[in-house]
């Protein structure tokens, strides 16, 4: 539960105005900047709190560990395979936070922390065997035509022999869409080295969720008519963004990585905010809003209040993304409210 700033009365409509405002400058901006690419050029670093503070060092060293992979793309490799989950287990028996099948992990596992041996639960070991075996792959396929790392990922999913026998990427639906996916959520883990591009789709974002100013807020609320039409944070966000065709996840913590991450400076409307009382590890997020601009989102803040004009300036304020339609197919659209 937040402590937030309300903004009501005669001054309402007088910032409805200045949102109005805002909304057509957004719809300029995209217009005028929408050929640009997403996160502005090749990550350099990991996105603040976008890995976990305790494996963030990790991440961020063993993701330069050849030239095929880099910190942003080995984080995604994680988060998509066991979203941060040192002991996940999956029914093909993939084990940890990078999901080795136990043969693999024979055969490819490494001693990352040195202390003598090769626990597949362990992420020190983890981690850097992740990296490793990509580098391997990219080894094997590094004569094959195309993206190094488009080929690298490629073989992690569909194996080398396949790279190596068409060529590039192979022409199997669940191949292309596997390295579709890392690549967009690559953006998302990267910090941005430049502008990041606008969202064509933010003001129609915002003027929905302004048609529900003063609805009362519910917990697990997905706006349906069983429901009153009420929202939770999550839920407001989730059906905004649907209007204009983009399927967010249902939890706050994985909107997160719908997108690139634009510096506090850097705000447009329809950007989603984000708050927590962590502010380094994005798995612990809490709330999310719609900023509108001036310091202020739309947002459900929490049970007894309605939906509402919040400043974002508040000590939990976590970061902001930036919507995209490949940042948003490629994360998990199932989950519990948040």
């Amino acid at each position: 539960m937040r402590k937030v700033w309300v903004v009501g009365g005669a001054g309402a409509g007088l910032f409805l105005a200045f949102v109005a405002l805002l909304v057509v400058g957004t719809f300029s901006a995209a217009a005028g900047l929408g050929g640009q690419g997403g996160a502005g050029g090749r990550a350099v670093g990991l996105a603040k709190g976008a890995v976990p503070a305790m494996y963030q060092p990790l991440v961020q060293k063993w993701g330069n560990l050849c030239p095929a992979i880099n910190p942003a793309l080995l984080a995604a490799q994680l988060y998509q395979e066991s979203g941060w989950n040192p002991t996940a287990k999956s029914p093909a028996d993939a084990r940890g936070i990078a999901q080795f099948i136990p043969g693999t992990w024979a055969s490819h596992g490494v001693d990352g922390d040195r202390d003598g041996d090769k626990d597949i639960w362990d992420p020190a070991d983890a981690i850097p065997s992740a990296a490793s075996y990509d580098c391997e792959l990219a080894g094997y396929v590094k004569k094959a035509p195309g993206d190094p790392t488009d080929n690298m990922l490629a073989a992690y999913n569909a194996g080398a022999y396949a790279v190596i026998k068409y060529g590039g990427v192979p022409p199997y639906p669940e191949t292309k869409n596997y390295v579709k996916i890392i690549r967009s959520l690559e953006q998302s883990f990267a910090r941005p080295v430049g502008r990041v591009a606008p969202s064509q789709q933010a003001a129609a974002a915002i003027y929905y969720a302004q048609k529900k100013l003063g609805t009362p807020y519910l917990w697990g609320g997905n706006g349906t008519a069983d429901q009153q039409g009420r929202f939770d944070c999550s839920g407001l966000t989730q059906a905004a963004y649907r209007t204009v065709k983009i399927e967010l996840p249902r939890v706050a913590n994985d909107q997160y990585n719908a997108g690139p991450h634009p510096a506090r400076e850097e705000l447009l409307p329809g950007d989603l905010v984000f708050f927590s009382d962590d502010l380094t590890n994005s798995r612990t997020i809490r709330h999310v809003g719609i900023y509108v601009g001036g310091g202020y989102m739309i947002n459900a803040p929490f049970t007894g209040a309605v939906i509402r004009f919040d400043k974002i300036d508040t000590p939990d304020y976590f970061g902001a993304t930036r919507v995209t339609e490949d940042g948003a197919k490629a994360l998990p659209t199932a989950g519990p409210a948040v």
